[in-house]
This record gives structure tokens, C-alpha cells and sequence, in this order.
């Protein structure tokens, strides 16, 4: 707000001497009926200067006062005149301009109009976004000479679509079916909007029928759209299983270890990362935005090191005796949740998004891609390539095959079989807490955070087979895919058991999953 009040300030005291704002003009867009204020707004936004704009803002954000004829704008507290920005003193009688909701939405689409001006394309780009569903004729001027000026083809293209939506509503039946005809090709879900809106008052039969073949073909981009969200969706939701399900795939698939608690230890890779943006929100203010790249080994370290410990410590001694494990690491769940109601509080907390990752990529009218889950999803498959590396090609791999394939013989080979275990199992539990690094980035942290994963990440190492990472990658990314597309069917609760049901009838028919462990490993 300080910001905005200098920016008014600075525009206030500094003007051309072409077309400067006059007190009739601020007088008429800030007191009288609604339409008459909206008609002279629209009048001062095709030949807007720094001072029109300057006040504009100051409607927009109450900081105006009208006193009989004289109009003035409060930056400070301090009184200022509009025209010439010298100091004024605000009559004790000054009243606030009425800006009902529809003011407010004229107010903030002449804002936008003005920059679309800017020199900054980003301001540019913002500014056509927020007039993607204007349909008032007065704007066409100015979007005219927006349209002439702009120099990004992209955006001219955008401005093109704006101007075709406002002409929807031109009394020249020519112009409105040459721009029904330039509809055709927008993906906007605004542009559908316009259309129906139009279509309910036309009364020219050939416009009509323009307009209804323009509906068919948005109608047609945008049911591709929605269908490549649900995909990209799917996708997300897939990479985020497949990050969780690794560590299982680990400790469960190559040691046989049924741990409940692996959803705590990405409890703990979360708050990691929150107690990592502290330290930078704290010391480190000025580097803010890469405290995520020092919080991913923090992660990985703090779940590595409580996993080694639970293995040392409860986890080792119960190898071979999978319900006494499953109870124990349940136990340990339940702990290792109130261990963090009782340092951070039950309440979630919030860790925010570096600006890297902040926005998407918007490829169609309806489909935009997040930054933070095109990361996430280049994370997972970067961490899925290092675990495979480390299984395949290391010689810490090497030895925690040997051990998963034949303890003894690896035994006697010299491999220290109850060292592997804990590496093992501190391996899994370190890539369980990078996922829940990544789950920081799109949600809230809190102690349940594990809970809502631990059964679906079971049933991908199940569905993909026991041990196998390939399988992992395949039933992850095929059950994210498959719940994203029948949430939008059936919606979200029956999608979860329509799931639960095909897993069921799969395994029943391939008890091994899809990828089926060979050979001396195989359970004969």
C-alpha cells in the first residue's frame, strides 16, 4: 500500500501538458449515477496521462473525497488536488464516492485498458488477461490502439480475441459475424460465455448461425482442454505417488519391511523444508528464493537419519515377523505425530513457493500448467533416475541386491548384511522425506500430512510389483491418470473406490503385479 500511495504521489506532481486531467473530468467519474460515472471514465481512458491513471487508482482503491464541486485525492492522509497535485485541505463535509461492484469492475477494466501501454510485457500480458471477458463497446478505442501499437505477436493475437468479443455487441450485423467467425479459433472459456450471452439476444438469423458455429468449435477446443488437464493432472498426481511409493518400493519391496510410519517420515521431509525456510525468511532474507534447494538435502537427511534409527533401534529386530512390524512402525507413527504436535503445534503451517515457482505455463483458453507441478514432476523422475543408478550401478546397490536375493551367501561373502539394512532402510526413508519436500509445494504442512498417502502408495508397489521400480513408474503414473479421469466422471469418493476395486480384481488375476520378480530372487 505504501507503494501504491508513492506511485500516486509521484504521478499526482508529474504530467504532459497534452490532455492532463481537468476537475469536470475528476468531478464526473467520481460522484453522480453509475452510468453517467462509467460513460466519463470510459471518455478519460482513451487519452489517459499519468495524472487520469494516477487517478483512476485512487478510485479504485478509496482514496478519493468529493466535497460540492471539488474533488480530492488522500495519499497519506494528506489531501492532494488530482489536476494539480499541489497540497488541498479535505472539508470535513468531503464524502466518498458510491463504487458499487459494477463501478469496481469498470474501475479495474479502464486500469487494465491504460496498461495495456506499458512498456513491461509482463504488465501487458496481466492486463489483457483481465480483460479477457470485456464486452463494452465504449473500450474499443482504446483496445484499437493497444492492437496497433503492440508488438508481441502472441499478445496482438490476444488483443485480436478481445476486440472480436466486444464486437459481439456491435450494431453492425457485418461486424458481428466477422467476429463470431474470429471466435471460432478461442479456446477461452470467456469467449463461450460472450457467445451465449449473444446468442440469447440476436434476432438476425445469418448472425445467429455464425455465432452457434462459433459456440460448436470453442466448445470442441475447450472439451481438449479439459481432457489434457485431466491428463496433466493424472500425471502430477502420478508423480507424486511415485515419489512416495519409492521409499516403500525400497523398504518394502527389497527388504520386506510393511512400515506404517513411512508417511511420517515424509511428515518430517515437510517440516524439514519448513524449518529451512524459516532459517532463510530469518538469516538469509535476500537468497529467499533458493531456500528449496538447500531444504531437498535437509529433507532427505533429517527422514534418512530417523529411518537408520528406527531401524537400529525396534525395526531390525523384528525382520521375518511382518505383523509384529506393521504394529510396531504403526506405534511409531502415532509417536512420531505427536512429536510434532508437540514442537510445531497441531495447526498446519504454510511454506511458500520460491517466485521460480511460482505462475504456469498456459498452453489453451482453460489449460495452464503450473510451474510448481511441472518441478515436482521433473523432480520425481530425477529421483526415480538417481535411485535406479544406486540400486544398478553402486556397489551399495550391488550389496543391498546381494542381501535381498540371498542373506546368507551375500554373509558370507564378507557383506556386513545388518549394516546394509540400516543403509537400506535409511535410503527409503530419505526419499520418503524428498516427497514430502515436494508435497510442501503444493499444499499445507500439518502431522497428518502422510496419512492421505500411505495406503495409495502401498497399492502402487503392490499393483507394480514387489521390488520392482519399473513397476513403481507404471502403476503411478497409470492410477494417477486413472483416478484424475474418473474423479471427473463418477466424482472423487467413488473414483477412490472404483480403484481400490480394479487393484482388487488385478491382483486377483496377477498376484505378482505387473512386472514380476526373476529370477534367483523369485519365490519359487
Amino acid at each position: 500500500m505504501q507503494l501504491r500511495s508513492l506511485f500516486l504521489l509521484a504521478a499526482l506532481c508529474v504530467a504532459p501538458l497534452a490532455q492532463a486531467l481537468t476537475m469536470d473530468e475528476a468531478r464526473a467519474m467520481a460522484s453522480g449515477e453509475t452510468d453517467a460515472r462509467i460513460e466519463a471514465l470510459n471518455k478519460a481512458a482513451v487519452t489517459a496521462d499519468d495524472k487520469t491513471m494516477a487517478f483512476i487508482q485512487a478510485l479504485a482503491d478509496d482514496a478519493v473525497k468529493v466535497s460540492g464541486d471539488k474533488v480530492f485525492v488522500v495519499v497519506d492522509g494528506q489531501g492532494q488536488d488530482p489536476v494539480t497535485g499541489a497540497p488541498a485541505t479535505v472539508p470535513d463535509d468531503a464524502e466518498d464516492p458510491s463504487n458499487n461492484n459494477r463501478m469496481r469492475g469498470e474501475l479495474g477494466n479502464a486500469l487494465a485498458a491504460i496498461k495495456l501501454f506499458s512498456p513491461d510485457e509482463k504488465v501487458r500480458r496481466a492486463a489483457i488477461a483481465t480483460l479477457q471477458a470485456e464486452t463494452e463497446l465504449s473500450r474499443l478505442p482504446l483496445i484499437d490502439k493497444a492492437l496497433a501499437a503492440e508488438p508481441n505477436a502472441t499478445l496482438k493475437e490476444q488483443l485480436t480475441m478481445v476486440r472480436a468479443r466486444i464486437l459481439l455487441g456491435s450494431d453492425d450485423k457485418a461486424q458481428r459475424i466477422a467476429a463470431a467467425g474470429q471466435l471460432a479459433d478461442s479456446g477461452n472459456p470467456a469467449t463461450k460465455t460472450a457467445l451465449l450471452e449473444r446468442l440469447a439476444v440476436e434476432t438476425e438469423s445469418d448472425a445467429k448461425a455464425a455465432m452457434q458455429a462459433s459456440l460448436r468449435a470453442v466448445d470442441a477446443a475447450l472439451a481438449w482442454g479439459d481432457k489434457l488437464a485431466a491428463i496433466f493432472s493424472g500425471i502430477s498426481l502420478g508423480s507424486i505417488l511415485l515419489l512416495v511409493a519409492l521409499g516403500l518400493a525400497i523398504t518394502y519391496g527389497l527388504m520386506g519391511v510393511i512400515n506404517m510410519a513411512h508417511g511420517e517420515l515424509m511428515m518430517i521431509g515437510a517440516y524439514a523444508t519448513y524449518v529451512v525456510q524459516g532459517v532463510f525468511q530469518t538469516y538469509f532474507p535476500g537468497a529467499f528464493d533458493w531456500y528449496l534447494v538447500a531444504a531437498v538435502p535437509v529433507a532427505f537427511a533429517a527422514s534418512a537419519l530417523m529411518g537408520a534409527a528406527l531401524e537400529r533401534s525396534v525395526i531390525r529386530f523384528l525382520y521375518g515377523r511382518p505383523l509384529e512390524t506393521l504394529l510396531a512402525t504403526w506405534g511409531i507413527s502415532l509417536m512420531l505425530q505427536q512429536l510434532v504436535r508437540s514442537f510445531f503445534g497441531a495447526q498446519n503451517v504454510g511454506v511458500e513457493n520460491p517466485s521460480w515457482m511460482s505462475g504456469g505455463v498456459l498452453l489453451m483458453g482453460n489449460l495452464q500448467l503450473p510451474w510448481n507441478r511441472i518441478i515436482i514432476i521433473a523432480f520425481a523422475f530425477a529421483v526415480l533416475g538417481g535411485v535406479a543408478f544406486l540400486i544398478s550401478k553402486t556397489r551399495l546397490g550391488l550389496f543391498v541386491r546381494g542381501v535381498t536375493q540371498n542373506r546368507p551367501i551375500a554373509s558370507c561373502m564378507g557383506v556386513n548384511t545388518a549394516r546394509i539394512d540400516t543403509y537400506a532402510f535409511a535410503l527409503g526413508s530419505g526419499i520418503a522425506g524428498l516427497a514430502g519436500c515436494a508435497l510442501s509445494q503444493i499444499g499445507n504442512v500439518g502431522p497428518d500430512l502422510g496419512q492421505g498417502y500411505i495406503v495409495d502408495s502401498f497399492m502402487v508397489v503392490v499393483l507394480g510389483g514387489v521390488g520392482q521400480l519399473a513397476g513403481t513408474v507404471y502403476a503411478a503414473l497409470g492410477l494417477g491418470v486413472l483416478n484424475k479421469f474418473l474423479e471427473g466422471i463418477t466424482g472423487a469418493v467413488l473414483a477412490k473406490i472404483a480403484v481400490l476395486v480394479l487393484i482388487i480384481v488385478f491382483i486377483q488375476k496377477r498376484p505378482q503385479g505387473i512386472f514380476a520378480m526373476k529370477g534367483r530372487s523369485a519365490e519359487a
